[in-house]
């Protein structure tokens, strides 16, 4: 590759990419505005993770516009140091979220006392039970209805206990469970309460965040593959810019 072209190549890719995180911090700040104290903790990390994509798209673009070997030597290390990172986040996603069992790391996490309080707030917060009633007009809708994994193990008691269902919020709990499940009796109908408390709600969380990290693992090898692209780009900017200072 010539040097005007890698680094023509270098400047447009770096262009797109300074785009990407304006993008990802308008999104940063939006989250801070429109939702609740929980996704609000999220919000540092999405500006964090824009301002350094937008920083290191600045460098990369400087180094490729000036043809300046130290900007693109600076580029490229911070552009490998993100590839490691993704790379281990991605390994790590798939060994402690495996398909046949969550990992006992894990189990252990949500099971700390203050995660889970943390976790059982916003699961209050959230309108996940809350709505249930209204996305389920009648008994027979809720019935047949396919419920995701924390509305299943959180807003519900478990199948197992027998509690007739009311409606899609509200359960009879005068019957004596037919289940020794312990969730049984810490189920109450009590919005802020419901199953929050309950191993099945655990279980839900936990198949929800292995769905939630299976699809975050893909987009990091998807990712992982476009900057290493963008990396050997880079690298040939470098070496060009290198080599014409050198003639010079």
């Amino acid at each position: 590759m010539g040097v005007g072209t890698s680094t023509f190549v270098i400047r447009w890719i770096n262009f797109l990419t300074m785009l990407l995180a304006v993008g990802v911090i308008g999104f940063g700040v939006w989250m801070s505005t429109h939702h609740d104290g929980c996704r609000k903790s999220l919000t540092l990390p999405v500006l964090g993770l824009g301002a350094f994509i937008f920083l290191i798209s600045i460098i990369g673009f400087m180094g490729a516009l000036k043809n300046n070997s130290i900007l693109l030597w600076i580029y490229l290390i911070m552009l490998c140091f993100i590839l490691v990172a993704i790379l281990v986040f991605t390994v790590l996603a798939y060994k402690e979220y495996q398909l046949q069992d969550y990992s006992s790391w894990f189990l252990k996490q949500l099971n700390n006392t203050r995660n889970w309080k943390h976790l059982k707030s916003c699961l209050v917060k959230s309108e996940d039970c809350n709505n249930l009633s209204k996305k389920y007009k009648t008994l027979k809708q809720y019935k047949i209805a396919k419920l995701t994994p924390i509305e299943a193990g959180c807003c519900r008691p478990p199948s197992e206990c027998g509690y007739p269902a009311v409606n899609a919020s509200y359960y009879d709990l005068s019957f004596h469970p037919i289940s020794s499940n312990k969730d049984c009796k810490l189920y109450k109908n009590s919005r802020a309460i419901k199953c929050y408390n309950c191993d099945s709600c655990k279980a839900g969380v936990a198949q929800y965040m292995k769905t939630e990290w299976r699809v975050v693992a893909i987009f990091n090898v998807v990712l992982f593959v476009v900057l290493s692209m963008v990396y050997l780009v880079g690298c040939c900017a470098r070496r060009n810019a290198t080599s014409s200072r050198s003639k010079a």
